[in-house]
């Protein structure tokens, strides 16, 4: 038997409270049933991911009709994933695996606002800022989002040997990633979750 959840089976019911608790603990997969339909979902191929990014204007503050909720929550679901998984990291001393997760939050999340937003996840080359200022974060999440962009494994391994990575960064340093990660993905939660 399926589980059932306060909205009664319809996802148009369900209120912020427990589609937070759903993206960040998950459902039973036990039957088709637990899942909500899926309305109007977009393929995102790579060329659209190419043809359409562009900065995110202010003042259109609703999301547009081709906004893809379903794939926007599904990609900040991974990022809590993430950002649970990097906690994980800086525990067991695994530093810069703790820094990539961070890394990882701050650009699935921007992506998360991206795909609401346009409907597809927006072009950039791992600097996080420019993918923050793409999506319309502030001027604030935009500096939290650069202290991360170093750590994508290409650009961080490009000048440290992985057998040195966790040396060369200490536990209070990813610990303070950790914070700008957090702050990251409470700004996309902000808009995600109240889509």
């Amino acid at each position: 038997m399926s589980q059932m959840h306060p909205n009664k089976g319809d996802p148009d019911d369900i209120d912020q409270d427990e589609l937070e608790r759903l993206l960040l603990q998950g459902v039973d997969n036990s039957s088709d049933e637990s899942r909500p339909p899926v309305k109007d979902q977009k393929t995102v191929s790579p060329q659209s991911i190419y043809a359409g990014a562009r900065s995110y204007n202010r003042e259109d503050e609703e999301t547009p009709a081709g906004g893809d909720l379903q794939g926007a929550l599904g990609l900040f679901a991974e990022a809590a994933q993430d950002l649970a998984t990097a906690g994980v990291e800086l525990g067991l001393g695994r530093h810069f695996a703790c820094a990539d997760y961070c890394n990882q939050v701050a650009e699935k999340a921007a992506q998360a606002v991206s795909l609401l937003r346009f409907g597809h996840q927006s072009m950039y080359n791992h600097d996080l800022r420019a993918l923050g200022e793409l999506v319309g974060a502030p001027e604030e999440i935009q500096a939290e989002m650069a202290i991360l962009t170093p750590f994508h494994p290409e650009t961080f391994y490009a000048n440290t040997p992985p057998e040195e990575a966790d040396e060369v960064i200490s536990a209070k340093q990813a610990s303070s990633y950790m914070q700008s990660a957090r702050r990251v993905f409470r700004w996309a939660r902000a808009i995600v979750l109240s889509a």
